[in-house]
This record gives C-alpha cells, sequence and structure tokens, in this order.
C-alpha cells in the first residue's frame, strides 16, 4: 500500500512563496505520474499540475502557470510544488495524488492535504 504525506502548508502573506512537499512510502513506489490539486471552501477540487514520474515532463492549469513550479526527486520518493507570488486566491487544501497506470484518467493515491492561507 502507497502512502502520500504531504507537507510545507502554513500562512504565507499575498506575493510570498511556499514549498510543498509530497512523500511516497510502503511498497516499491513507480508511480506514472504525480499530481497536485486543491480546494478552496465551498468549491470543487481543482487540478493545479502534474510531472511524469519517468522525465519528469510538466503540465500547468492556466491559473497557476508561471507561478508554479513542480520538480521531484525519485531518488527520495518525493514531489514538490514550488509556488510563487502567491494570492489570496490561491488558498486552498492542497492534495498531492499518485497515478499508477498510463490508462485511464483516475488517480489511484491521494495525501491527507496540507493547507495554504494566503492573506491580502
Amino acid at each position: 500500500q502507497v502512502q502520500l504525506v504531504e507537507s510545507g502548508g502554513g500562512l504565507v502573506q499575498a506575493g510570498g512563496s511556499l514549498r510543498l512537499s509530497c512523500a511516497a512510502s510502503g511498497r516499491t513506489f513507480r508511480p506514472y505520474r504525480m499530481a497536485w490539486f486543491r480546494q478552496a471552501p465551498g468549491k470543487e477540487r481543482e487540478f493545479v499540475g502534474r510531472i511524469a514520474w519517468t522525465g519528469g515532463n510538466t503540465y500547468y492549469a492556466d491559473s497557476v502557470k508561471g507561478r508554479f513550479t513542480i520538480s521531484r526527486d525519485t531518488a527520495k520518493n518525493t514531489v514538490y510544488l514550488q509556488m510563487n507570488s502567491l494570492e489570496p486566491e490561491d488558498t486552498a487544501v492542497y492534495y498531492c495524488a499518485a497515478k499508477t497506470s498510463a490508462f485511464g484518467t483516475n488517480y489511484d493515491y491521494w495525501g491527507q492535504g496540507t493547507q495554504v492561507t494566503v492573506s491580502s
């Protein structure tokens, strides 16, 4: 069983930066893709960005493009979300997720989430 644990959330002023981490543990971890999602109060869960575990290709939602960067350390089984130029609209619980197969659209494993609050 794979477990994903996010960390690094907190309170930051608008314009500031945070780096979230998502560490995977459990059996041999070889995901196809890792992703970050977020959910603000009263809103649907929203895709933030993703990274291919092999090769490291990334893709971002338009709302964060140019401000957020996803990276991974395969030796540490960890994926990161560097968030710069944060805006109050970025306030949400951030979740990482792992997709184990190239087929289908669902992510197989999810973390518990970490709160990010951006004050104006």
